[in-house]
């Protein structure tokens, strides 16, 4: 049975370990990547053959952006096996590191030569032609002065305008194949150029890593090499999948990777994690929370000390985390015309692993690859949901509730309604249990009407009168399919932020049932109808604001 070993701590060295009895080069793949936001572990394999004694197994041409403290290795054998401490090396070269890059380069250096040969061939044809031009002129010239001297040999003269002419053409022609040649050799040029800009690299130095091996008697050992890069990054699409007929959302995640290593990963094994190492390990240390009097010739630097740095790490740390900061780029719509294997979903109690099924693809130069993950389990309501406030059209929407273990991360969702794409929006975290309002465009056979019955603004008191405004509203609502629907209908009431402003709804003018500060929001009412078919309804809803005359009123 094989013995299976590991580094013991797996300390990195800022120096290479003292050379042993034989250096042995390990000639290592790519096997498997684990992407997170913002960078990736990547695990080499490499099988190599080991004598007994004290030997080095190396690992070179390894990127120089790998992140040195997060080496790891592991690795077993059919014998007792000993490993020593890794230890790296930056390795400075003249050719250029990453091996794409370099065949990109050296793919360009051979087309600007081809093309240098070519611009030389026309330009010896453009000197061939000026040179039969002129001697075409001479021709022309000697056929004159023997016509003058009675001295004509047609066949002679026949003959050489028809060879000059001839060489002329077929000059031309040769001009010709080497200009659409020079333009093809220009679009190649320009599109490697492009691939090359895209790598944006330019990198040549490349990390050599160390392993010292100790064994009793010849091995064959298999090792695995782990470490972490910062040019990776994954993150969440969705595709959310409306039936109208029976009212269920299927919501379907992909996972868009990308990555600008300089290597590209091909065939390996894909996982993208929710995991994100970049934010650390925890919150810093909380400092004390100095209070003092204001002294004019305190200094600007006493006054950050007094209110705390750590106030200042924590509001850095917000602001990482800000969904302005973490946003994904808007994906286009994907028709999913096949069905997908979907990934294998590994949810912990703080972290979920999807893993891509089969060897997987991500090419080097920033490409994305969009990788299907799997199905979201939910519950669905369909509703026509009306803000006539805002507008006299009604819009479909299907309130969905996640089910399963796994969390939905914040990301673009692609919205289809019987399979007809109708817009993207953007989901926001949500955990199981949590629900969500996802909009599928306007429903035209809900008709909607907004009337403003009354809007005045008057004066009300004796002794010292309040400014008063009164509105009065009424949404007409009319269900024009010819199956029953529910419309949730949804207004707003002005609120005081102040004890000097008054706020109250009318309830002769307001239709009873409403439900008060809708999803936590103040002020906002809510009123849910279910409508057969054809049926008309009416909302009303009637509100007074006084305020001290004295004071001028914002807000309205």
């Amino acid at each position: 049975m094989k013995n299976v070993f590991y580094t013991c701590s797996l300390l990195t060295l800022l120096i290479a370990a003292p050379a042993l009895a034989d250096t042995i080069p390990a000639n290592s793949t790519l096997k498997a990547a684990t992407v997170y936001t913002g960078r990736a572990t990547l695990t080499r394999h490499a099988t190599v053959e080991v004598p007994a004694g004290s030997h080095t197994v190396v690992f070179e041409g390894l990127s120089a952006s790998l992140m040195p403290d997060s080496l790891r290795a592991e690795g077993s054998a059919g014998t007792k096996v000993k490993f020593g401490a890794l230890s790296h090396r930056l390795i400075s070269g003249a050719e250029l590191a990453s091996p794409r890059e370099k065949e990109i380069n050296d793919e360009l250096l051979k087309l600007e030569d081809q093309k240098r040969r070519i611009e030389a061939e026309k330009q010896a044809l453009m000197e061939k032609k000026v040179f039969l031009e002129s001697l075409s002129k001479e021709a022309a010239l000697r056929t004159r002065e023997e016509i003058a001297d009675i001295n004509l040999k047609p066949e002679q003269w026949s003959q050489a305008g028809k060879t000059i002419f001839s060489e002329i053409g077929e000059t031309l022609k040769a001009i010709i194949d080497q200009d659409v040649a020079l333009r093809n050799l220009n679009e190649q040029i320009q599109k490697l150029q492009t691939d090359l800009s895209q790598l944006q690299t330019g990198e040549r130095n490349t990390y050599a890593v160390s392993l010292p091996v100790e064994t009793n008697g010849p091995a064959t050992l298999t090792v695995e090499l782990s470490y972490q890069i910062p040019d990776a990054n994954w993150t969440p699409l969705y595709d959310a999948r409306l039936d109208t007929k029976t009212g269920k959302v299927d919501l379907v995640q992909y996972g868009s990777v990308q990555q600008t290593s300089g290597e590209d990963w091909n065939g390996v094994s894909l996982t993208l994690s929710t995991a994100q190492p970049q934010r650390g390990t925890g919150l810093p240390d909380l400092e004390t929370f100095w209070l003092s009097f204001y002294e004019q010739e305190m200094s600007k630097a006493s006054r950050s000390r007094a209110f705390g740095g750590a106030m200042d790490n924590m509001a850095s740390m917000e602001m990482a985390d800000s969904p302005q900061m973490m946003a994904a780029p808007a994906a286009a719509p994907m028709a999913v015309k096949a069905e997908f294997e979907t990934a294998e979903i590994e949810t912990g109690g703080f972290v979920s692993e999807y893993r891509i099924p089969g060897p997987s693809v991500v090419k080097a130069d920033g490409t994305e690859s969009k990788l299907m993950i799997g199905l979201f389990d939910s519950d669905s309501k369909m509703m026509i949901q009306v803000k006539p406030q805002m507008s006299t059209e009604a819009y479909l929407v299907a309130n969905t509730t996640l089910k399963g273990e796994s969390p939905i991360l914040p990301g673009p969702v692609n919205l289809f309604r019987d399979g007809a794409y109708v817009g993207q929006n953007t989901l926001p975290l949500l955990r199981p249990g949590e629900d969500q309002d996802l909009a599928f465009g306007v429903d035209d056979q809900v008709s909607i009407k907004r009337k403003v019955m009354k809007d005045e603004r008057s004066k009300a008191g004796v002794i010292s009168p309040d400014q008063v405004i009164e509105r009065h509203v009424i949404t007409e609502i009319q269900n024009l399919h010819t199956l029953p629907v529910e419309v949730s209908v949804l207004e707003t009431v002005p609120v005081a932020q102040d004890k000097k402003i008054a706020t109250d709804i009318i309830k002769a003018q307001t239709t009873q049932g409403y439900e008060e500060d809708v999803r936590n929001v103040k002020g906002l009412l809510g009123w849910t109808l279910a409508m057969k078919p054809k049926e008309k309804s009416e909302i009303k809803l009637g509100w007074k604001v006084s305020w001290p005359a004295d004071k001028d009123l914002s807000g309205l």
